[in-house]
């Protein structure tokens, strides 16, 4: 892929008992917001440690920047910011020594943005390195990644620990990085945040990929999502004999959640002057609900063959 920045191949890394990672392939190209999302335990920290060369692959390739993640792990980091999953502090006195010690290791002499990153967390450099919490440890971690400025930044789970406000602050420095042409690969639980910041965002489950979407043809869809409650069943019965896509029905309140698509909706509200409609809200579709929906086909589908499978 031209431009292309992190190219995963069919990697695999296998701990026995349907444990690891299971032929992950995905491209980052350059300029990029990539995220992951899943449970604990469907690999994301796994494929991140495989990006910063922690891990050695099994099976598959992994490259950042046309390097080789495990043979050129040294030279890569020369290149990538990284905020891990984990964060274990060496035995310094404060904040403040260690923010100067990392910017002496990433050769940052000018610490500008540093001391931008700290204002805007709201982190208190002065504060016993290892007495922090894990809000002001997560804080550290980001600035301590992020002075350096580099054109690549990877992030496991960086969110967690901080309260809701630093997290939407997080998330705007992340926007600006954005903004910079960065290359970003970020890893949460947080379906919105996901959402919010990235290009595209990939699936996991048990250690596979499931999706990956594209955010951009996600949001433009052709076609949008509308509860509506009638005041009466019989009204809501004689709805329903319009063929509207129901994906979604509850009897006891009259209500029926449509799929329409977009150069529908004009027919839609014309036929709804015909019944005595309680309400009508337009159910927001989002990436949570997306991922659920995707779930559910899927273990749909499982049952079905482990049903054939049986009957056989």
């Amino acid at each position: 892929m031209e431009n292309c920045v992190i190219d995963v191949k069919d990697l695999t890394k296998d701990y026995g008992n349907n444990r690891g990672i299971f032929n992950i392939s995905f491209q980052v190209k350059k300029g990029e917001v990539f995220g992951f999302v899943g449970t604990n335990g469907s690999g994301k920290t796994t494929t991140i440690r495989h990006l910063m060369g922690f891990l050695k692959p099994e099976q598959g390739q992994v490259s950042i920047l046309g390097l080789d993640a495990w043979k050129d792990s040294c030279k890569i980091k020369n290149y990538v910011e990284y905020v891990p999953g984990e964060i274990a502090f060496p035995d310094l006195k404060d904040g403040t020594t260690f923010l100067k010690n990392q910017a002496e290791l990433l050769h940052v002499n000018d610490m500008t943005y540093a001391n931008e990153l700290i204002k805007k967390l709201q982190l208190d450099t002065t504060a016993n390195l290892k007495r922090m919490s894990k809000g002001m440890k997560q804080k550290t971690a980001i600035v301590a990644a992020l002075m350096a400025d580099k054109e690549t930044i990877i992030l496991d789970e960086p969110t967690t620990g901080l309260d809701p406000l630093m997290r939407e602050t997080f998330l705007q420095i992340i926007l600006e990085e954005k903004q910079k042409g960065k290359t970003i690969l970020m890893s949460s639980q947080m379906f919105d945040e996901l959402e919010l910041t990235c290009d595209k965002v990939a699936l996991l489950l048990n250690g596979r990929i499931v999706e990956i979407v594209d955010i951009n043809q996600f949001k433009n869809r052709p076609y949008k999502f509308f509860k509506i409650e009638f005041l009466s069943e019989e009204d809501f019965k004689k709805f329903k004999r319009h063929k509207y896509e129901i994906v979604r029905e509850q009897k006891q309140y009259n209500q029926v959640t449509i799929k329409i698509e977009d150069n529908q909706l004009d027919k839609m509200f014309k036929d709804l002057t015909k019944f005595q409609v309680k309400f009508i809200s337009e159910v927001k579709y989002n990436l949570e609900r997306h991922f659920k929906e995707v779930l559910a086909e899927r273990q749909n589908k499982e049952n079905l063959t482990k049903g054939e499978e049986k009957n056989d």
